[in-house]
């Protein structure tokens, strides 16, 4: 049973997703584009520092408050060296499709972690276009030729991936004619919903999406809910190892995003959803959740894509609960910042939890969580996963490698321990 720390009311940072978005197409928008709540994370950073570099005017107010005076769709400059987008993936794969259309030549790097990413995944759509990207075996840095001219066309893809999808469609804004995307199963649509925001006419029908090229961008205001995926460690933290309700305020619950709480739920989890007001398209709510007992499941299929990001936190989730979870069709965990599957079996196995490895995801069955040291790998979600399993632990747990958690939620640990749980930070 929880523990009964966690309680209260909180906050997340903003929507990494969306912030990554809102800045690349304020960038080429016409006009000054505001944008509130933006995630002040390494990441989101990263994409700002890149438009900087190819002379975006860009301007902070305050904290969460980015001003950018958009270059215009041909408005923008070559970088006087690689652009380093650090660990964000989401950064370089987008990035490739928007520069691929530019009149200039760029090289996108990152840290070691994004070096070793997979990126063919995003350079073979674009190349049907008549872009040029190379990259070197399948991984970084990508080099993307500029002076091509891009066509429309359709693409079909196989796994379902916002980031492929939202590439594609940054490049077709600069294509000659119709670009269309068709996904075997429905991944984020929040690049749709902001090229809306900004002007653009988009075309969609279930699992289809459609825009007709060249198109200009409008500047436009966009206000960032807070991120469901950093919502998500307390969300089970507060069915887990809460004292009474915790109320998580103003987060996206875009549908995209949110099986997490469908999977919850069937485990038994109580969890309300009370919509507040938004601004630029995106679903908002404030998140209650009820501590109780959860049981094992089978994550259902169609769940699986939509649902990856909160996987290391649904493992933990799955320590704790009665009988077995068992989540399969997950490989995509095996090329994030690192191999997330083996990262969460290995530190769940370190603290006494019962894991069976699969090919493409874990069996947990629940039960005791003991002390000891995992290792995040350098993974900021694995490593907040750990954190959050550690206040159900029967002793101590130290996360060993967790610099890289503020690529995503700088100042986690201030807000668990204003939610309730005892973390200490060293080194």
């Amino acid at each position: 049973m929880p523990d009964g720390r966690v309680a209260g009311e909180m906050r997340v940072p903003g929507d990494k997703s969306i912030s990554h978005r809102a800045a690349m197409l304020g960038s080429i928008a016409t006009g000054i584009s505001e944008i509130h709540g933006f995630l002040d994370g390494e990441d989101c950073l990263a994409t700002l520092a890149a438009f900087a570099a190819m002379g975006v005017r860009i301007e902070r107010p305050g904290p969460g408050d980015v001003r950018i005076h958009g270059a215009g769709m041909r408005g923008l400059e070559p970088a006087a060296a690689a652009l380093d987008l650090g660990n964000s993936g989401t950064s370089m794969r987008l990035l490739a499709g928007l520069l691929c259309g530019q009149r200039f030549d760029s090289v996108l790097i990152g840290d070691a972690s994004l070096m070793r990413r997979p990126m063919e995944r995003v350079a073979v759509p674009l190349r049907r276009m008549g872009a040029d990207v190379r990259t070197n075996e399948g991984r970084p840095p990508l080099t993307v030729a500029g002076g091509r001219t891009l066509r429309g066309c359709e693409h079909r893809l196989e796994l379902p991936s916002a980031q492929v999808k939202s590439a594609i469609l940054l490049a077709g804004l600069q294509a000659e004619g119709r670009t269309t995307v068709r996904e075997p199963r429905p991944s984020r649509d929040h690049t749709e919903i902001m090229l809306e925001a900004f002007g653009v006419a988009i075309a969609r029908e279930k699992q289809v999406v459609s825009l007709e090229g060249p198109a200009q961008l409008a500047a436009t205001r966009i206000d960032v809910p807070g991120d469901f995926s950093s919502a998500a460690f307390f969300i089970v933290a507060g069915l887990i190892a809460g004292r009474s309700p915790l109320l998580i305020r103003g987060v996206g619950v875009n549908p995209t995003r949110t099986a997490l709480l469908d999977v919850l739920r069937s485990m038994g989890g109580d969890i309300r959803l009370h919509p507040v007001a938004g601004r630029g398209g995106e679903p908002v709510a404030d998140i209650e959740v009820r501590p109780g007992a959860l049981r094992g499941v089978t994550v259902p299929a169609e769940s699986v894509p939509i649902a990856m990001d909160e996987f290391p936190c649904l493992f933990a989730a799955a320590a704790v609960a009665e009988g077995e979870t068992v989540v399969t069709g997950a490989g995509e965990l095996r090329v994030k910042e690192t191999d997330r599957l083996s990262a969460m079996s290995d530190g769940l196995v370190a603290l006494g939890v019962d894991v069976e490895p699969l090919p493409d995801g874990l069996r947990v069955r629940g039960g005791t969580v003991a002390g000891g040291i995992v290792d995040s790998r350098g993974d900021h979600r694995v490593a907040m996963s750990f954190a959050v399993l550690a206040a159900r632990a029967q002793s101590p747990v130290t996360i060993r490698d967790v610099r890289n958690v503020g690529t995503s939620f700088p100042g986690f640990a201030t807000a668990a321990r204003i939610a309730g749980l005892q973390l200490e930070e060293t080194g």
